[in-house]
Formats: C-alpha cells, sequence, structure tokens
C-alpha cells in the first residue's frame, strides 16, 4: 500500500522498483531503481520536527528491505539506505539512521541513531545504538554496539560475510524483476 503521510507527502517509487502489495509505505520516502520490498515491511515517513520539517526516507538503487522489516525515523529526520544493501527479515531501522553502500543488515537485528558505513556486516539479533560504524565493520550476531563500545575489538568483514552478503543482494535484486513479470497475477 502506498500512501500519503497526514502532511501530504507522497512516496516516490522508481518504476523499476518492486513492492510486495502487503507492503506498506508511507509519505516522503525515495526509492530507486531495482529495489525489492518484501511482503509486510512498513516505511515509514511520517512524523515532522518542531517546525514542520521533515527529511526523507531514501532507499539506494539495487537494495533490498525483506519481510517484515520496519524503517521509521523520530521527529522527521534523515534515514538513508546506499545502493546494493540488504536489510534482512524483521529488522529494525530507525532514524536518525545512515547506512552505507553494500551493507547487510540479519534478521531482527535493531539500528538506531547510528551511521554504518560501505561494506558494514550485521549479523542477526544485533543491536547498534548511537554511534558511527567504520568501512567494512562487522558485528557479531546478539552483539550489542553503542558509544561506548570499544570498536577495535571486532574484526573486519571477513571474505566467506563480504560472499554472503553480495549473494543475498544478487538473489534479491534477481526477485524485483521476477515478481514484476507475474505481478498482475496477483
Amino acid at each position: 500500500m502506498i500512501r500519503k503521510n497526514p502532511r501530504g507527502d507522497l512516496p516516490q517509487v522508481h518504476p523499476g522498483a518492486f513492492i510486495d502489495p502487503t507492503a506498506v509505505i508511507c509519505g516522503y520516502v525515495i526509492i530507486e531503481d531495482n529495489v525489492f520490498i518484501g511482503p509486510y515491511a512498513v516505511i515509514r515517513a511520517d512524523e515532522i520536527d518542531s517546525e514542520g520539517h521533515i527529511e526523507p526516507i531514501i532507499i539506494g538503487a539495487h537494495s533490498n528491505i525483506q519481510d517484515g522489516v520496519v524503517i521509521h525515523s523520530k521527529s522527521g529526520a534523515k534515514v538513508t539506505i546506499g545502493r546494493h544493501t540488504s536489510i534482512a527479515h524483521r529488522a529494525i531501522v530507525h532514524g536518525p539512521c545512515e547506512i552505507g553502500d553494500g551493507v547487510f543488515v540479519g534478521f531482527n537485528s535493531v539500528l538506531f541513531n547510528c551511521t554504518l558505513s560501505d561494506g558494514c556486516v550485521v549479523r542477526y539479533n544485533a543491536v547498534v545504538d548511537g554511534c558511527h560504524l567504520p568501512p567494512r565493520f562487522y558485528v557479531p550476531s546478539t552483539e550489542r554496539i553503542g558509544p561506548d563500545t570499544d570498536l577495535s575489538q571486532f574484526p573486519e568483514v571477513s571474505s566467506d560475510a563480504s560472499s554472503f552478503s553480495e549473494d543475498v543482494a544478487r538473489t534479491n535484486n534477481d526477485l524485483v524483476q521476477g515478481y514484476k513479470n507475474i505481478q498482475n497475477e496477483f
């Protein structure tokens, strides 16, 4: 479902993107080319700041937002998701948040008020809150990373983790055209 927010902003969806009919896209959302939005995802840009201003939620080209993902933002803060990035099932991205290119965010992970640079991998059930992760930073499953975390104790993304992330992105990119080919059959 594509709908306006109370301020009247309507999502801007590139014609080359695929949005599952069960997903909800609301307000000042920009979805670029070849993006896959899976079943029951919710992307809402509907809160405003004290002056009535709102920043967009931007989903970069060739990225995928999988089943049950929630992307929202506090008081109209910006959320950007880079190109070729995967946000896996039931993850929560709550702005302000900036996610770079080629990032993988695992199942049930939570991101809030943070920046993930290009090539980062956040495995399942992890929390990243209030910090900036450098390029190719690896967050193990169930880890909590915050402003006081010593980032030097974590390894860089391994080639296996990087290959896995790239495969997930590629697989979901293939789904875009496959679903667009059959969308009138729903």
